[in-house]
């Protein structure tokens, strides 16, 4: 007769994350925990966590219960975690440890769950940023061999809404006619890239526009050259040149009437899009 299936199932109930799992074909790993993101290493909380289900042999016992130690403390771990005859796929234990990160510290009201070599993940994180960073990690963990279906939520601002408010309305200055920016550009610049991290790896799309006065070939000049230094100094600040396009419209989508040295200001702009 054919050994029941690996199980393995961690609850961490600690202050905001739930990992969770069945007892398909192979293994699973549940863990919940209830507070909001938190470093790394033993974390202090009044509720245990509980490690229970069945693993194929006392050193996937210990092996877990150590990176639960070693991510919780000890005085928080409960051990019901039972070892018999069951089938587990190749190095399972080694994936299941691995899965067990301090990424998923960030995660609320959520699950993980290994099935076999099925992953399922939920949950919600603190922004989209995070959740890239969650479920990066976690495939990283589980290897090729697993399936991956993540269902986590970002909770913060969408991507383009946190981009807006870290631009308020402010415009990106340039040294007058020219594409250099001033200490002021280059200030508002800083606070935009900083957003674009937390946002984590999105295409972006900046376009450059001007007021009316001049000839417009030569505005759509300076406004694609205008995009391109936003381009150059979010690569000088860790922003990945791939995922940076640039554009110049010139004086063809102004904002405000260019009759006025108000309205003109405000149409020399450059405006960014993530995708």
């Amino acid at each position: 007769m054919r050994p029941n299936p690996a199980a393995l199932r961690i609850p961490l109930v600690l202050a905001t994350a739930l990992f969770t799992g069945g007892l398909a074909s192979a293994g699973i790993v549940r863990a919940q925990t209830a507070s909001p993101a938190v470093p790394a290493g033993p974390i202090a909380s009044p509720r245990p966590v509980v490690a229970e289900g069945v693993v194929p042999d006392e050193a996937t016992k210990a092996a877990v219960l150590a990176r639960l130690h070693a991510l919780y403390g000890t005085e928080r771990v409960v051990d019901r975690i039972e070892v018999d005859a069951v089938v587990a796929p190749p190095n399972w234990r080694a994936r299941v440890v691995a899965m067990l990160g301090p990424d998923l510290q960030q995660i609320s009201a959520g699950a993980l769950e290994v099935d076999g070599n099925t992953v399922r993940i939920s949950g919600q994180v603190a922004n989209e940023a995070q959740r890239q960073q969650v479920n990066s990690g976690l495939a990283t963990a589980a290897g090729p061999s697993y399936l991956i279906k993540s269902a986590l939520r970002g909770d913060g601002p969408a991507p383009q809404d946190r981009l807006d408010r870290a631009l308020d309305d402010r415009i990106v200055e340039f040294r007058s006619g020219s594409a250099s920016l001033t200490g002021a550009g280059q200030a508002l610049l800083a606070e935009i890239a900083a957003a674009l991290q937390q946002i984590g790896p999105r295409p972006l799309q900046v376009i450059g526009h001007t007021d009316s006065v001049g000839p417009r070939a030569a505005n759509i000049a300076l406004s694609l050259a205008r995009a391109a230094a936003a381009k150059a100094y979010f690569e000088q600040h860790g922003i990945a040149a791939h995922l940076i396009s640039v554009q110049g419209l010139g004086p063809d989508r102004p904002v405000a009437d260019n009759a006025s040295a108000a309205g003109r200001a405000r149409n020399r702009r450059i405006e960014f899009r993530v995708r």
